[in-house]
C-alpha cells in the first residue's frame, strides 16, 4: 500500500502541535494545575492578588505559543511551500523542492490525533503534522497505514 499528500503548515496547524505537545507534558499540567491552584485559592481567601496570578499563569502559555507558532510558520523557509508526503512499506518520504528526507517506520516514535490534526513523532520533540482538512479522505488511509506499520502502544489516535 502507498499513500501520497501534501501538507501546507499553518499557524493554526503548528498552534494545534505546540499545545497538544505542551499540555501532554509535565510543563504544560504543572502550569495548569499553579494557575487553578491560585484562583481556587482566591475564591476561598477573596485576595485579588491570587486571581490575578491565577488568569496570568492560566493565559500566559497559551498566547505564548500562538505567538510561537506564527513566528515558526512565518520564519522557516519550508513552510512556505506544501510539503510532499509519500507513505510506504518502507517508511515515511517528505520532499519539497527537489530535496527527500526518508524516515523508517521502526525509527517513529509515536502517534497521536487532535481535534484538527495527525501528529507523528520522529523523536520527543520532532514531529510531522498532518492537518486533517489537507488529508480529506486520505485521513482513514493514513491512520491505517500508521496503525499497520507501529506498535499499537505507540499510536494515540482517536477516529
Amino acid at each position: 500500500m502507498e499513500l501520497e499528500f501534501d501538507v501546507k503548515m499553518t499557524p493554526a496547524a503548528m498552534y494545534d502541535y505546540l499545545l497538544h505537545h505542551t499540555y501532554s507534558g509535565m510543563s504544560g499540567i504543572v502550569g495548569a494545575i499553579a494557575g487553578a491552584f491560585c484562583i481556587i485559592v482566591f475564591a476561598a481567601n477573596k485576595y485579588p492578588i491570587y486571581l490575578i496570578a491565577g488568569i496570568i499563569i492560566l493565559a500566559y502559555l497559551p498566547i505564548s505559543l500562538f505567538l510561537k507558532a506564527n513566528q515558526q510558520v512565518q520564519g522557516t523557509p519550508a513552510f512556505k511551500k506544501p510539503l510532499h508526503y509519500k507513505m510506504t512499506e518502507e517508511g515515511i518520504t517528505v520532499s519539497q523542492d527537489g530535496n527527500e528526507e526518508m524516515q523508517s517506520w521502526d525509527a517513529c516514535y509515536k502517534a497521536v490525533s487532535t481535534r484538527s490534526s495527525i501528529i507523528l513523532y520522529t523523536s520527543k520533540t520532532t514531529a510531522s503534522i498532518f492537518p486533517k482538512k489537507d488529508l480529506g479522505e486520505k485521513k482513514d488511509s493514513l491512520i491505517q497505514m500508521i496503525s499497520t506499520h507501529m506498535p499499537p502502544n505507540k499510536v494515540k489516535i482517536r477516529f
